[in-house]
């Protein structure tokens, strides 16, 4: 006695829930994820402090002065709009910018008697010659200022 077995169709056909292809999803956005957290960029915290309101404990008391050095293309420096010192700096006396750093020394003399502080921002332009620059530095420093800072591109 031979038993037939009966096949059944397609339809009727339950194969069941499969774990495989589940898996295989699962590692490959698993991957995605890892990847790509690799090319993630950590943004650092920067300590600045931003231009606000100041705050004045004496209504007496005189705000910060803002000096503006601009050094041209030609070597020329203009403090506050006025052209100063000439533009040869080949002679040492030249390079020394003696006006300069008078004016400098009397508005930093003039400030620490007004306990005031004295800030300077230097303009330089693009082809400005670099010694020049440091040439103003030199002038800043035989002034004893200390607050300079730089900025791109011609004052406001």
């Amino acid at each position: 006695m031979q038993r037939r077995k009966k096949h059944k169709q397609s339809s009727e056909v339950h194969l069941g829930f499969q774990i495989a292809p589940m898996v295989d999803v699962v590692f490959v956005i698993m991957l995605f994820f890892m990847v790509l957290a690799g090319s993630v960029k950590v943004e650092n915290a920067h300590n600045t402090k931003l231009p606000g309101t100041l705050e004045l404990p004496d209504p007496n008391t005189i705000p910060p002065d803002e000096i503006a050095i601009r050094i041209e293309d030609d070597g020329q420096v203009f403090l506050n709009e006025d052209p100063l010192d000439n533009t040869d700096t080949v002679t040492p006396q030249g390079k020394l910018l003696p006006e300069l750093a008078d004016n400098l020394r009397l508005l930093r003399e003039t400030s620490d008697a007004s306990k005031a502080e004295v800030l300077v921002t230097i303009y330089a332009n693009e082809q400005a010659k670099y010694e020049r620059v440091v040439d103003v530095l030199d002038a800043l420093s035989r002034a004893k200022i200390a607050n300079v800072t730089f900025q791109a591109g011609a004052p406001e």
